[in-house]
């Protein structure tokens, strides 16, 4: 693996000690305005990746599908991030803090509006990754220097589409709750 694909992983792994800290500190510590602060540095680590990134092409690398997925995860982490937090944060004050009510497992067409809703954050992920690839690609201007970050706009784009499906399959055949019929 290659200098993107470790800090890719460094940043991801960065995010959720960020999230444990902030959540930590909120519940446990009882000091909310620190722990939305510490919640809050969670775009600070797309920065970095973004900037990571753009440094490394701008200086002369030949894009891999790493440098791709750089831009997926930055689309992925802004688009998903509220909502990810919001997760995490609903299962630690349930279950590490024993407080607030238990997460709720959607089944049925309630599944369905949960999963279309997170198509359409998927959308925007999609979205704000592509603009980056583009950018990328335009800044560099050097086709055979950007050639995989193209290979990963229509690899990302297949994907959408394949989600989408997946998504309407939902409305078509609901999500039964495990031992009913």
């Amino acid at each position: 693996m290659n200098f993107i694909g470790w800090i890719i992983v460094a940043c991801e792994i960065a995010f959720w000690i960020v999230i444990i800290l902030g959540l930590v500190t909120r519940y446990i510590v009882k000091k909310p305005k620190l722990g939305f602060l510490l919640l809050a540095l969670t775009p600070v680590i797309d920065m970095i990746l973004l900037i990571v990134t753009g440094l490394d092409l701008y200086n002369g690398a030949t894009a891999t599908a790493v440098h791709g997925i750089a831009a997926i995860y930055i689309g992925v982490s802004i688009a998903f991030g509220k909502s990810m937090i919001q997760w995490a944060d609903e299962r630690f004050q349930y279950y590490v803090t024993k407080q607030g009510a238990k997460p709720i497992k959607h089944y049925g067409y309630d599944y369905a509006k949960q999963y279309l809703k997170s198509w359409f954050h998927h959308v925007l992920a999609y979205f704000i990754g592509v603009g980056l690839l583009f950018a990328l690609i335009y800044i560099i201007d050097h086709a055979s220097r950007t050639e995989a970050l193209m290979g990963t706009f229509k690899v990302w784009s297949l994907v959408l589409a394949i989600d989408f499906i997946i998504c309407c399959s939902y409305f078509i055949w609901p999500r039964k709750e495990k031992g009913v019929n």
